[in-house]
Order: C-alpha cells, then sequence, then structure tokens
C-alpha cells in the first residue's frame, strides 16, 4: 500500500492545529483511520516533519545475483530437472535450502525455460496406449 500524499497529511496537521476537531473527528473527516492522525501528529509534534518514513524492507532474498548465476548454470546443466532436483542441487551447491515455490520464481524470474526429457513420462504414455487399447490395463505380462 502507498504512503498517503503530502497534501492530506499537511491538511490532516493544519485542520488539528486550526481545533476543526478532535483526532476521531479528523480521521472521519479526511476519511483515515485514527491511528494514522495519532502517529502523524505524534511524528509532527516529534520531528515537524510530516514526510512519510521510508519502506521497513522485508526479508532479504535467499537467492542473490550469485545464486541468481548458480541457478542459471543449473538449469543449463540439466534442463530437464524438476523443481525438487534444482532445489536439491543448489542446496548442495550453495549449502542454502530454498523451497520449490522460490525455485519456480527464480525460474521465472530468469525467464528459463525447462525442456522436459520425454523418456521421464514412461508411465502417461503407458496408460494413455492402454486407454487407447493397445496394451493389457495392467502392462505387459511375461
Amino acid at each position: 500500500m502507498n504512503p498517503y500524499s503530502m497534501d492530506l497529511r499537511i491538511r490532516v496537521v493544519q485542520a488539528y492545529e486550526d481545533r476543526e476537531g478532535a483526532m476521531r473527528r479528523l480521521a472521519t473527516t479526511f476519511r483515515v483511520s485514527l491511528s494514522f492522525v495519532r502517529r502523524l501528529l505524534k511524528q509532527y509534534r516529534e520531528t515537524g516533519n510530516v514526510a512519510p518514513k521510508p519502506h521497513g524492507g522485508g526479508y532479504p532474498a535467499k537467492v542473490d545475483a550469485r545464486g541468481l548465476a548458480l541457478v542459471q548454470g543449473l538449469v543449463q546443466a540439466a534442463p530437464d530437472a524438476t523443481l525438487r532436483e534444482l532445489c536439491q542441487r543448489f542446496q548442495e551447491v550453495s549449502a542454502v535450502p530454498i523451497s520449490m515455490a522460490t525455485m519456480s520464481r527464480v525460474v521465472a524470474k530468469l525467464q528459463l525455460t525447462r525442456k522436459k526429457n520425454f523418456s521421464r513420462h514412461g508411465t502417461r504414455a503407458r496408460r494413455r496406449a492402454a486407454a487407447a487399447g493397445r496394451l493389457p490395463r495392467g502392462g505387459p505380462r511375461a
């Protein structure tokens, strides 16, 4: 969510100083929360400034620039590897465990495509062949 505009912040402080109402009334008038009005006025009293504070940040990324290069190398080395396999290989090389969701986001960020080897999908092909009537349902019998 973006911070409230400077114009709104200044109008709230001016209305409070002009005694146009208590904090609750100002919150209702300007359609903001009571806690916003309280924090804004406290900030104004302490610093004389009504500018929004900088964003707090968030969690640091587990996969930094070096990790992005590592993932790119892993995908190029084994383009048919699953996300789970890529996570395991990444952890072996970097000692940083990451989830499959994180790996999926990293692969998407790098705009890499993972080419699947069709030999991995043998079971699915056998099921389709069995459904089409080409193989017995239980597979080939000896």
